[in-house]
């Protein structure tokens, strides 16, 4: 994303939209389903990939945000979205300065990944993990390479991709997540890791993609690319992979409707590299605002007075909802090469009414807005902390609860379906070190407990040495441990 990414009843529903802020003209919301008919049955289970990217949302409940369900009661994110096939969420290398403070947008590190991957796999969910080889944002007019990386030579830098790459699948696997497909890159518009030939590009991709093979065969190789209606652009890129014998599966899009032309361009230009390439293809980016109004004191992407976007749709949550269900069928009509969508941050919020010093303060602390003030060592655009510039595009209300819109996700076919997760309250042995729960102790527990002693928290699980505390006494005797130094 360019910065300046639930279990519903499948009834049809008729709902009038109010003109809020579109172009004139443009019609009113009827909630009908879509249906992939040629999905092809080897790709997730069947299903389209109907998914979100919620790469934030452990910074917002660090912050303070809250979720809810339908009913107004408080409820775990992950379980209102947890009917909604896949999650997507975004893997930085090191978001943080030489001090340990976070650049922010979600300080989206390993241990984030990982810990997103558990949460979504314990509902049911698999796993778009979209490794940026970038310390912050990555997109078409920034590919920052990660600092640590910033000197090295071609075949350094290949050697570094895929052993991180392989790094990270390691981790987020070992930590619980059910890793269905790895994009390698973010929107990498001919521009790649500071690199700006695009055969050369192809020859980093191609360490990336080795590392995902080597890593397990079966997981899906997404490139993501931006702007579609350039589309002699995108041809071209499809073209250079296929003369560099690149070896990917998903030819990947980002289609905010505002800015990348019509649905049917964005039909025309998946389906020819598709069927031409033989290749998946999908939208792996897309968003739409429900209001005009900002929900945590920093100022909107779009809204109906921006300058440069068509809104071809109302700025409400009925108009929400007919954008992000043209979408889907953009990539439904493809035929058999269309695989899904993903819904970009629908979850990214601030806290509820309060100041904006206070909102400034929850950035800087738990990196929950687009940036902290320590990213202007990395990032020559960043003059201060910010927030999130796409609360009114999200799919859950300023106060965390889900919008109507969120229900779209319910009514795309086909669906198989699914057992229900009962949650229990009964009571847990503790096994000490075992900080995801996953009833084994190794290095994976080591990652997750010095984050924790870092923020000043405490688990049972953490307090190894039963004092009352978790510490770096814990530390110690945990590393003691997995080193078998009795």
């Amino acid at each position: 994303m360019h910065f300046h990414k639930f279990a519903a009843a499948a009834l049809t529903a008729v709902i009038g939209c109010s003109a809020v802020g579109f172009a004139p003209g443009v019609c009113t919301y009827a909630a009908s389903s879509v249906t992939f008919n040629d999905f092809d049955l080897s790709v997730n289970g069947g299903e389209p990939i109907r998914g979100v990217d919620v790469s934030s949302v452990l910074s917002l409940e660090k912050a303070g945000v809250k979720f809810y369900n339908e009913q107004g009661s408080e409820q775990d994110i992950f379980r209102t979205l947890s009917d909604n096939g896949v999650n997507y969420i975004r893997v930085w290398n090191e978001p943080w300065d030489s001090n340990g403070n976070g650049y922010g947008a979600g300080n989206c590190d390993l241990h984030t990944a990982a810990e997103i991957g558990r949460r979504a796999a314990a509902y049911g969910m698999k796993l778009l993990v979209d490794i940026q080889y970038s310390d912050f944002w990555a997109d078409p007019g920034k590919q920052t390479r990660p600092k640590y990386w910033a000197k090295h030579d071609h075949n350094t830098l290949k050697g570094e991709i895929y052993k991180y790459t392989k790094w990270v699948l390691e981790t987020v696997r070992e930590g619980g997540g059910d890793i269905g497909m790895v994009q390698v890159g973010n929107e990498t518009n001919c521009f790649f890791c500071g690199e700006k030939d695009m055969y050369k590009i192809c020859d980093l991709f191609a360490s990336g993609n080795k590392a995902v093979r080597d890593f397990d065969p079966d997981i899906l190789i997404a490139h993501h690319f931006a702007n579609p209606n350039k589309t002699d652009y995108y041809q071209w890129y499809a073209q250079v992979m296929n003369e560099c014998g690149l070896d990917y599966d998903v030819f990947a899009t980002s289609y905010y409707p505002y800015w990348h032309g019509t649905l049917s361009n964005l039909t025309g230009v998946l389906k020819s590299i598709g069927d031409k390439y033989n290749k998946y293809v999908m939208v792996a980016e897309t968003a739409y605002p429900y209001t005009n109004d900002d929900g945590d004191n920093f100022n909107n992407a779009v809204n109906q007075w921006s300058e440069n976007v068509t809104l071809n749709y109302p700025i409400s949550v009925e108009g929400q909802a007919q954008c992000l269900t043209d979408v889907f069928k953009a990539v439904a009509d493809t035929g058999r090469h269309g695989i899904g969508v993903f819904y970009w941050e629908p979850a990214w919020l601030g806290v509820p009414d309060i100041s904006y010093q206070q909102q400034a303060e929850l950035w800087t602390k738990f990196g929950s807005g687009w940036a902290t003030d320590y990213a202007k060592e990395y990032d020559k655009d960043v003059d201060k902390a910010g927030g999130s510039s796409y609360d009114n595009q999200a799919l859950f209300d300023f106060h965390g609860k889900p919008l109507d819109s969120l229900k779209v996700f319910g009514n795309i076919y086909p669906r198989n379906e699914k057992t229900p997760v009962t949650e229990t309250t009964e009571a847990k042995t503790v096994l000490r070190g075992d900080m995801n729960g996953d009833g084994i102790v190794n290095a994976f527990d080591m990652v997750l407990l010095r984050a924790l002693v870092c923020e000043g928290g405490s688990d049972d699980a953490g307090d190894l040495n039963q004092d009352g505390e978790t510490g770096v006494a814990d530390l110690i005797q945990l590393s003691r441990f997995l080193l078998n130094d009795k």
